[in-house]
């Protein structure tokens, strides 16, 4: 066997443990979802449940102890549980995205401590980086800064260990990222997010009240000049969100077929024996997959991109970090749309039977509607008629 045969069966066999793990959780998550998502709040049973399930190490390099999985692997776990849950789903996915972010913004030592610690404790990373929230300041004092002011939209930020957080330092003009424990005094997790949708994702306001931050928690200082490699972050978090709206749309799927299969009588108009045999919904079935299989190869095809970018390294270049950029905003277009339309237009095919409160398939619609606000679409397809017409890559931003 060639090296190159060596290397892909190692590769296939690591997918098939992690798809194995993956599925254990799959299971545990789609029993209790439908009466999480009717009562919200936080899901401490099914946190112990992800931390128990060794995915956390997934994105960790295996000289720190983790499992050195590839992206691609990563996001088909991220959409394969978004299918049963893809509130907790959003919240695994946004452990992984602060692990990357210690990779992109740390240096060796922070690797070494953070990436090492993350594993032997089974830390659980929570989101406090809102770039549009402003309000948390940072300012320099002795050993270190200070962290003080409220962050809203924090991901994962209930229950987790620790924070990756931001906040705006004046004098420079630019954004300070910091880890800080959670529990450390000063700091406050308001759990208030009550949206109609995505409503386990423990999405809460972190109020930091004269946080001691020591100089070896900062990870990217005032005014440091971000470079092709750390900006990669944004393509990771946008194809995340990618692989949230295919889960829901796979989802949503999964149960419209299923209900005409088992469930869903003949429309009084039909000489089918069975919904399933109607060929007006057999041509709908067909219509709502045609949107999910090309937004799932293009999904793939934008991981595997990302994948060799992010074998590069710091010296990834503005050009191969904007050709990463295009394959995402493709992909997220896609996914966008098939999740907003399958979850909603499915219930045409299923009756009003399917709406019953019982069966909680509307979740995939309001957790669709509500996750794809994240940022606007529509500057999605500006940046990418910009970059047919012109050739312009995408304007690094936290959103592109």
């Amino acid at each position: 066997m060639s090296a190159h045969e060596t290397l892909a069966a190692q590769q296939a066999l690591r997918s098939a443990d992690i798809d194995a793990q993956v599925e254990a959780l799959y299971t545990q998550l789609q029993a209790t979802a439908v009466v999480r998502d009717q009562q919200g709040g936080h899901a401490t049973a099914e946190r112990q449940a992800i931390r128990d399930s060794g995915l956390l190490n997934l994105s960790i390099p295996k000289v720190w102890g983790g499992s050195g999985a590839l992206w691609s692997d990563i996001y088909k776990a991220i959409r394969r549980l978004a299918e049963a849950d893809s509130a907790l789903a959003h919240v695994f996915a946004f452990h992984h995205l602060q692990v990357a972010s210690i990779q992109q913004f740390g240096n060796a030592e922070q690797h070494a401590r953070l990436l090492k610690a993350t594993v032997e404790q089974q830390i659980f990373w929570g989101n406090a980086l809102n770039p549009l929230d402003k309000r948390a300041t940072v300012t320099e004092c002795d050993g270190g800064f200070v962290l003080q002011g409220p962050k809203s939209y924090c991901s994962g930020s209930v229950g987790s260990d620790y924070l990756l957080a931001s906040g705006w330092h004046a004098a420079s003009q630019s954004a300070v990222v910091v880890v800080v424990p959670s529990t450390r005094q000063g700091v406050t997790i308001v759990a208030d997010w009550d949206a109609f949708g995505q409503r386990q994702t423990d999405s809460g306001t972190v109020q930091f009240d004269q946080v001691q931050i020591r100089h070896d928690e900062v990870l990217q200082g005032p005014g440091v000049q971000r470079t092709p490699w750390a900006t990669l972050r944004t393509q990771v978090s946008q194809l995340i969100l990618t692989n949230l709206y295919l889960g829901l749309a796979q989802g949503a799927f999964d149960e419209a077929r299923h209900q005409i299969q088992h469930h869903t009588r003949p429309s009084f108009f039909s000489t089918a024996a069975s919904a399933s045999q109607d060929p007006y919904v057999q041509h709908r079935i067909a219509e709502l997959w045609l949107l999910i299989r090309p937004a799932v190869l293009v999904a793939d095809d934008a991981a595997r991109q990302l994948d060799t970018a992010w074998a590069v390294g710091p010296t990834l270049t503005a050009q191969q970090r904007g050709e990463v950029a295009i394959a995402v905003n493709e992909a997220k277009a896609l996914a966008h749309k098939a999740s907003l339309e399958v979850s909603s237009q499915f219930f045409e095919l299923t009756g009003a039977r399917a709406s019953s409160q019982s069966l909680g398939l509307d979740r995939f619609w309001r957790n669709a509607r509500v996750h794809t606000l994240h940022d606007p679409i529509d500057y999605k397809y500006r940046d990418l008629g910009r970059y047919l017409l012109d050739g312009q890559f995408p304007d690094p931003t936290p959103y592109s």
